[in-house]
């Protein structure tokens, strides 16, 4: 994974003019017209959308795509319309553990919200999507003047804080099988589809444990009729039962997705 870099694209270039037609109510679009689905830009009165609408731009986003690194200057931030992002931790020996996940709900880039330009994690594409993105400086000289946003990302960034709390203590107080049946179920239920484009050893480094772990406890839940592993995908075969006997710390995940804007 050390070997990814950030694509090309996300060098600077010039936010393009809006050139599609103005806004009806409820529609939502970027600057050349395509669909945008993320949650917090759906919530925004069209006033606030308009003021952002002329910069976003809507970029593909692989799996294992970078969007910005511990330490390093953000540039841009995103809001996801398909997709799954991971922060994750770094260590100095290269050792690695998510430490929070965004997708449709919210925004990655955090950071920029209290004014800061650099993040403390790695953003990783953990699933490939789509989202709009807007330049580091536009978003801060917008953000003073739109009020609702301010609130929808001060709800995000305390849901957030809550939910890696959470995830702290299911890593600190449950096993590696518990741990993974929650992971999937964060997973898919920000993806809303059945399978996951998961490989056993970017599995265990989200999860900060050995590979052989993650793969005994993976073997476990296909023989349970749980799931369904293929080379780099997990199928999702039966969810009412991964969620009976998740850990307690996915029913309070749960709660919080509700009111992010999850199902």
């Amino acid at each position: 994974m050390n070997a990814l870099v950030k694509d090309a694209a996300a060098t600077k270039v010039s936010a393009p003019e809006s050139k599609s037609a103005p806004l009806r109510p409820g529609e939502r679009s970027d600057s050349m017209g395509k669909a945008v689905s993320n949650a917090i830009l759906l919530s925004l009165p069209d006033a606030e959308y308009n003021l952002l609408r002329p910069h976003l731009e809507t970029v593909t986003l692989p799996q294992y795509r970078i969007l910005h690194e511990p330490g390093q200057q953000i540039d841009f931030i995103y809001f996801l319309n398909e997709g799954m992002c991971s922060l994750v931790a770094l260590s100095r020996d290269g050792r690695s553990v998510e430490v929070g996940i965004a997708g449709k709900e919210g925004m990655v880039g955090m950071s920029l919200t209290a004014g800061l330009r650099i993040g403390p994690f790695r953003a990783i594409m953990q699933m490939s999507g789509t989202g709009v993105r807007i330049r580091s400086e536009v978003f801060q000289e917008i953000l003073p003047e739109a009020t609702f946003l301010r609130a929808e990302l001060s709800r995000f960034a305390l849901m957030s804080g809550l939910q890696v709390a959470q995830i702290a203590a299911c890593n600190r107080l449950h096993e590696v099988e518990q741990r993974l049946v929650r992971w999937l179920l964060m997973c898919q239920d920000r993806v809303d589809s059945e399978n996951l484009p998961l490989t056993h050893e970017f599995m265990a480094q989200m999860l900060g444990s050995g590979r052989p772990s993650v793969s005994l406890a993976t073997a476990v839940l296909e023989n349970a009729g749980l799931i369904q592993n293929s080379r780099g995908t997990v199928k999702i075969l039966n969810r009412k039962n991964l969620e009976q006997i998740a850990c307690e710390c996915y029913s309070v995940i749960q709660h919080l997705n509700g009111r992010m804007g999850l199902k």
